[in-house]
């Protein structure tokens, strides 16, 4: 009777090192990697969705009923973002095998994907708030929003995890996760 051999990370030491293990909060870096493919994945969801409003509202001109497109958006993401949280990944979060759980390491909850997503908008809303409030122009509002988005992402580091702080408030985390397993035949 034969043993099939072992297989995992203790046969290739090297691979184990370069990985981080399943649980682990990822690097900043990588972390803000994945929100910035989230961006873009997002473009095709603002498309579908704008497309279906303007059809639904017989829309001809994009700035009639601009704050109105602009709730539809925003209750469409919120739709996305609960929905996929509340299943452990986004498509940007698989593909950087990042999940989001609990403190206890479990999936989170509709209810409380619902409060990362109000929380997460601490990410725009300080430096919109902002430019709405001093009336700037386009390119100074662009450039205090990728300031403070920059300010957001570092100030995970002052986190006893390292976590983003809407993350903390909402009592949730970012952790590697090791991906799926897949069957191949021999």
């Amino acid at each position: 009777m034969s043993v099939p051999p072992a297989s995992g990370p203790e046969l290739h030491p090297s691979r184990a090192a370069s990985e981080p293990a399943a649980g682990v909060t990822p690097p900043l870096k990588r972390r803000m990697a994945c929100w910035l493919y989230e961006g873009i994945l997002m473009f095709g969801v603002v498309f579908i969705a704008g497309y279906l409003y303007s059809s639904l509202t017989q829309t001809r001109n994009a700035l009639d009923n601009r704050h109105g497109l602009q709730a539809f958006l925003f209750i469409v993401f919120g739709i996305y973002f609960v929905w996929f949280w509340a299943k452990g990944q986004t498509l940007a979060m698989k593909t950087w095998n990042i999940r989001v759980v609990d403190l206890q390491g479990r999936p989170i909850s509709q209810t409380r994907a619902l409060l990362r997503y109000v929380l997460s908008w601490m990410w725009f809303l300080p430096p919109l708030g902002v430019s709405w409030a001093f009336r700037l122009p386009g390119g100074e509002a662009v450039v205090l929003l990728g300031g403070w988005i920059a300010i957001w992402a570092i100030l995970s580091r002052f986190h006893p995890d390292r976590q983003f702080w809407h993350d903390a408030f909402a009592g949730t985390r970012l952790i590697h996760s090791l991906p799926l397993a897949r069957n191949r035949k021999r």
